[in-house]
């Protein structure tokens, strides 16, 4: 490296530089200073051509201060100074850069996030990244997990639109999670959690981190969310985790007896064991156990106390009188573990000979869920109100919804509930459930059973196609165009075969350059058979049929996608994709 002073013409900013291609700086805190002293402190610059021409790794600031002054002065500016690098190494100026700006201007996580990334890409390890700049390897973890979010959550962490304490939340979230997050962001009248409170939205309201498991994490075999940042690890069922923490609860208590105490006294969850109101005293003396259930998951043990009233008891040297002790159950934790995991062995065995049963039990889990069983109903959401009130309203819904009233009466639920899934039977619970459903004929089994996959078939998956060619589903039976579809169709190319298919090829020439209102008025009148146009009768568009085709080339129908993977699934060969 050389020093030299260059002058303003010869300089670039160099594309390794970390302030390359956007706005021009802030330079309102070093203008002043360069204006009277001019530019102190030495650029760092490389050549660029044989020219003589340089390219700034690092001192855009002072550059762009430097060029303000020279414009003042009618293009008259002095040559800056420069400390010159060596030509083409690129891993050497991205990280000369990064440590000048840092140690000036800090740029912002994502900035950095950019940076850092081009490091990796030419072969920096986080070790050599963190030493090179002095921070915390977990430092530089944390800045290189934001390349797991999606490009718009960086985008509005760079803006200041959102804060560190969400980003780090979202960093636990799926990429679907995070493009339901941002469809709430963007909906004015919806409610978008942020900070600690996207953390319950995240985990439907428990998160429980892992480091408050009394049991084996590892063994219990239970999902496990880390952030990416890679410093909390939460539970991803936090049923699951009560059942294997309660367990471990019931062990310890156990233990607690066998050492002598005279009670173990369980806090339940939401309650607090405030120590003001309690005080030491020795097992000799009749002290207990309180091990305080926090909603967290935490658990905390205290040992040796009494209540206040009893201490000043012992005070006068009299015994506490704590009633009967404390009666050990009898099996340990461990042994019920045991007990129930050779009689759930033997029931399964057993279901093996027993279909019937195994079936009824099946639809039960699938109403009333269970701590290993989630069955949510599809929530057939749209934006659009003209969409959604034209699905509830249209004869299929209709029908359906009949013959799901008439399941909830068989079941004894009340006709007015929205659905026959997604958690129903708590009201008599799972095994409830079940012994009504052993008092029904298979005929009515297979009702129920209907309503419950109806309910949890996910609108627009290959499942729908598949069942749809199955049966033979005729969509002009529960389907007719209404104002909402002629609203939502505006592609003026399928519009014009939608033309062609109802009123013909000539029409359709004919018309094809008119505005999209007067082929949608030619569609209506030949469906109506109004304005003398021929009626079509049970009309249904290419996307809807069973199976369904597009009308040109360009694709983006998800159902046709679908379909495509029926028909993978089947062995057969995709349809050939052509316009009409």
């Amino acid at each position: 490296m050389k020093l030299d002073f260059i002058p303003l013409g010869k300089l670039s900013i160099s594309k390794a530089n970390m302030r390359y291609a956007k706005k021009a700086p802030d330079v309102a805190d070093i203008l002043p200073t360069i204006r009277a002293r001019g530019v102190m402190v030495p650029l760092l610059v490389r050549p660029n051509c044989a020219d003589g021409a340089f390219e700034i790794v690092a001192g855009a600031r002072r550059f762009t201060a430097a060029k303000i002054v020279a414009d003042e002065q009618d293009g008259a500016g002095e040559p800056l100074p420069c400390a010159i690098l060596e030509d083409g190494d690129d891993v050497a100026a991205i990280e000369a850069s990064l440590i000048e700006n840092i140690a000036r201007l800090a740029p912002d996580e994502v900035t950095r996030w950019e940076t850092f990334t081009r490091l990796a890409k030419e072969g920096r390890e986080i070790a050599d990244i963190s030493a090179t700049f002095g921070i915390p390897e977990q430092g530089v973890k944390r800045i290189l997990a934001l390349g797991n979010l999606l490009p718009r959550v960086r985008n509005l962490y760079r803006d200041e639109a959102i804060n560190a304490a969400t980003v780090r939340h979202l960093t636990l979230a799926s990429k679907a999670q995070q493009k339901a997050w941002l469809a709430l962001y963007d909906d004015p009248d919806a409610y978008c959690p942020t900070g600690h409170q996207l953390k319950g939205w995240l985990f439907g309201g428990a998160s429980i981190k892992v480091d408050h498991a009394l049991f084996d994490v590892e063994a219990s075999g239970l999902a496990v969310i880390a952030d990416l940042f890679g410093e909390d690890r939460y539970f991803a069922d936090a049923e699951a985790f009560w059942k294997a923490q309660d367990d471990m609860i019931a062990e310890r208590r156990d233990a607690y007896l066998d050492e002598g105490w005279s009670d173990v006294v369980i806090v339940p969850r939401g309650q607090y064991f405030s120590t003001w109101e309690y005080c030491k005293a020795p097992k000799r003396k009749g002290g207990r156990v309180y091990i305080e259930v926090r909603d967290n998951g935490e658990i905390a043990f205290h040992e040796g106390y009494v209540t206040a009233k009893e201490a000043k008891r012992l005070e006068r040297g009299e015994a506490i009188d704590s009633g009967p002790k404390a009666v050990r159950p009898e099996v340990s934790g461990t042994m019920q573990t045991y007990i129930d995991l050779h009689r759930h062995a033997a029931v399964r065995a057993a279901l093996c000979h027993h279909p019937k049963v195994a079936l009824r039990l099946l639809v039960a889990h699938a109403i009333a869920g269970s701590n290993l069983w989630r069955v949510k109903p599809e929530a057939q959401t749209c934006r659009n109100e003209a969409a959604r009130e034209s699905v509830e309203t249209c004869p299929a819904e209709v029908a359906f919804d009949a013959k799901r009233r008439a399941v909830l009466d068989l079941l004894g639920f009340s006709p007015e509930e929205p659905t026959v899934t997604g958690g129903n039977g708590d009201g008599f619970g799972l095994a409830g459930l079940f012994l009504r459903l052993l008092d029904l004929p298979d005929r009515a089994v297979m009702d129920v059973i209907v309503i419950v996959i109806g309910e949890t078939l996910e609108s627009g998956s290959a499942a729908v196609e598949a069942v749809g060619i199955e049966i033979g589903v005729d969509m002009a039976r529960s389907w007719s165009a209404d104002d909402a579809f002629f609203e939502l169709l505006r592609d003026r190319d399928v519009l014009t075969r939608i033309v062609a298919e109802v009123a013909g090829e000539t029409v359709a020439t004919a018309n094809a350059k008119e505005p999209g209102k007067v082929l949608k008025r030619i569609v209506r009148d030949h469906l109506d058979g109004s304005n003398g146009r021929t009626k079509v009768e049970a009309w249904v568009p290419k996307w809807m049929s069973f199976p369904p085709s597009a009308y040109t080339a360009r694709g983006g129908v998800g159902n046709v996608a679908a379909h495509a993977k029926v028909l993978a699934a089947r062995g057969d060969p995709p349809p050939e994709r052509k316009a009409a």
